[in-house]
């Protein structure tokens, strides 16, 4: 998916230009994967600011202008062509306003509870898909909530990919978290020297997580979002499996070895040399691994983030 997500670029972006942030366990896997020499291992999990906050910090070092792309590496996107065109018309906002953050947003095809959303107001003039001034961002909602927000018709969901010009994502991470911003300038001063990765190792650690659009986007007044004209989907949930894979006759979508026995509408993913037995069941996510299983009814999987905590708590880490 790495590779996916750097080559669905195209001709858009040469490889000496694109950066990975990463966890620095991936460093040496994904250096291998990817023809470029930018990739920067974070020493310890700190959410999407800092990551953000770091990349920009090291762009803008290269490139006091630059404009940058961010991609989550954990999306399905089927349609190169319009997604280059997309990130282009992004650009032309930006290029026609350098105080403008961009963003993409997915219309919704179901009320779903475990995206965020974007509202939008006037619509901007623009070449290209449909571009809208953002009112608001709203977080993930509960059912009731999305559903309220699909019936409204100006909702999107919250793609999570953003374009904006580098050094105003540093501006406003200095305006608004200045504690985090000064640890990632001060990372940022490191940048080629012989006291880099102690200087990142001790700093990042230091920074309280925060996601971007707590941090900034929320906060900032000068936001579009554009109307994907692309195929999307984010693969960070169990039910994903579901939409990418088609299901059997009885609405299962398994990955690895099943034996079903009445068992209908349910998400099954092992490893091929495990068989998983399921008898009875209904609508539930069925996952196992090498060191931990998963049994949950769909409705139920964002409640995995509170076994995570809880993993953590017991100092289970390794289970994760």
């Amino acid at each position: 998916m790495i590779q996916d997500t750097a080559g669905r670029l195209g001709d858009l972006v040469p490889a000496d230009r694109c950066m990975v942030v990463t966890n620095a366990m991936l460093v040496a896997a994904i250096s291998q994967q990817l023809p470029t020499s930018l990739v920067v291992g974070e020493p310890c999990k700190r959410d999407t600011a800092p990551c953000v906050g770091l990349a920009a910090a090291m762009l803008v070092a290269h490139d006091p202008d630059a404009t940058m792309l961010v991609m989550p590496a954990d999306h399905v996107i089927s349609t190169d062509a319009q997604f280059q065109a997309a990130v282009t018309q992004g650009v032309s906002l930006v290029d026609a306003d350098p105080q403008r953050i961009v963003t993409f947003g997915i219309k919704p095809s179901y009320p779903a509870e475990s995206f965020g959303y974007v509202q939008r107001g006037t619509a901007i003039e623009s070449s290209g898909a449909k571009a809208f001034e953002v009112v608001r961002f709203r977080e993930k909602p509960n059912l009731a909530t999305a559903k309220e927000y699909c019936q409204a018709g100006t909702f999107y969901w919250n793609s999570g990919i953003f374009l904006w010009r580098a050094q105003l994502i540093l501006d406003l991470l200095r305006k608004h978290e200045p504690a985090m911003a000064s640890h990632i300038d001060a990372i940022a001063s490191a940048v080629g020297t012989d006291q880099f990765d102690a200087v990142l190792a001790d700093r990042f650690a230091k920074i309280q997580g925060k996601s971007i659009d707590y941090a900034v986007m929320e906060r900032h007044d000068n936001v579009a979002v554009i109307e994907a004209p692309f195929n999307w989907d984010d693969v960070g949930s169990w039910q994903a499996i579901a939409r990418l894979r088609a299901p059997d006759a009885s609405g299962n979508s398994v990955r690895g070895t099943h034996v079903a026995i009445d068992t209908k509408n349910c998400i099954v993913y092992g490893e091929a040399d495990h068989a998983i037995i399921t008898i009875d069941l209904d609508d539930l996510v069925v996952v196992h691994t090498s060191n931990a299983t998963l049994v949950a009814p769909k409705r139920s999987e964002e409640r995995v983030r509170e076994a995570v905590k809880e993993l953590e708590a017991r100092g289970l880490d390794a289970f994760l």
